[in-house]
């Protein structure tokens, strides 16, 4: 079975039709994954459309050469999608007619014990999207303070026990005992948590919060909505698809705000460009259908946005 018949692409038809694909339009795909959303993408281009396809993950590259390398529509890129505007330059490129995000980790992550996103498969504390850059997450955890540690379990994973399992991951450093291993990690999570929830592991919150600050998931989510008023062109199409509730309130926050007029006092007849609206919310929150999460369960806590740019 090939990774991309492992990785079930979320919301795919949902997702292609928000963006409103035009045959001659420019697309980006900020996450490629195993290139289930860009295929899609690609059905509806013309000769003369475009798709940049970028991803952090060198094998998710890997996988985007040999599926489209010899397409003279798709341009493939090695980056996160923060880095995107100054990809445009760079290419000489002023705007585009969509952009596509679908946070989060695919399935051959998480199934590749490896990669060290799933305490269900031993391996080495790795947790990086991008496997040629940065630290991992055993090498994150061995130079933080403690208090950072509580910060980032509260904030990312949302974990009542944060300071329990903060202070067991300090002693651990103190005694060279610094989980080197996913399941190492998971035991050492599972014994400080004194009242676990009773359908889910333990540690469960903690890997993900890990993952998250790692990879500087929300911040790279920050920077590129931030750019986008610059690079979206008139009626182009925001589609993003989060996974935890703190990406997508940020995703539903910035459609609101963008969407908003600031008043001004009336002797200000004429409102500048900066405050003016240039966003515009299309339809409501989407969810997986009950059919699509009988048979892909990741699908369960995907939250599909999409906002297009107002004249």
């Amino acid at each position: 079975m090939t990774a991309e018949d492992q990785h079930r692409p979320v919301l795919l038809a949902e997702a292609v039709e928000a963006l409103n694909v035009r045959e001659s339009g420019l697309y980006v795909d900020g996450t490629f994954g195993r290139g289930g959303h860009a295929a899609a993408i690609v059905d509806r281009l013309g000769p003369a459309g475009r798709l940049w396809a970028l991803d952090r993950d060198p094998q998710a590259i890997t996988a985007a050469q040999e599926r489209f390398g010899d397409d003279p529509r798709v341009r493939i890129h090695h980056g996160t999608f923060a880095g995107m505007p100054d990809l445009l330059h760079a290419e000489g490129v002023e705007a585009v007619d969509g952009v596509l995000l679908d946070l989060g980790v695919s399935s051959p992550q998480i199934d590749d014990a490896q990669r060290g996103f799933s305490f269900r498969h031993d391996g080495p504390l790795d947790m990086r999207l991008d496997t040629s850059s940065g630290p991992t997450a055993t090498e994150w955890l061995a130079r933080v303070e403690e208090g950072e540690i509580v910060r980032v379990l509260r904030e990312y994973g949302e974990e009542r026990f944060a300071k329990r399992i903060a202070r067991n991951l300090v002693r651990a450093r103190e005694d060279d005992r610094l989980p080197q291993t996913t399941a190492a990690l998971a035991d050492l999570v599972a014994a400080a948590v004194p009242f676990p929830d009773r359908h889910k592991h333990p540690a469960t919150r903690t890997f993900q919060a890990l993952r998250i600050a790692v990879n500087g998931e929300l911040d790279a989510l920050r920077v590129c909505l931030g750019t986008l008023r610059d690079r979206l062109a008139v009626r182009g199409r925001l589609v993003v698809i989060s996974f935890h509730s703190l990406e997508d309130r940020m995703v539903k926050r910035f459609i609101r705000d963008a969407g908003e007029r600031r008043d001004l006092p009336p002797e200000i007849p004429v409102v500048p460009d900066g405050l003016k609206a240039w966003l515009r919310p299309v339809g409501k929150a989407v969810r997986a259908s009950e059919d699509e999460t009988r048979g892909n369960p990741r699908a369960r806590s995907a939250v599909m946005r999409v906002a297009e740019r107002l004249p």
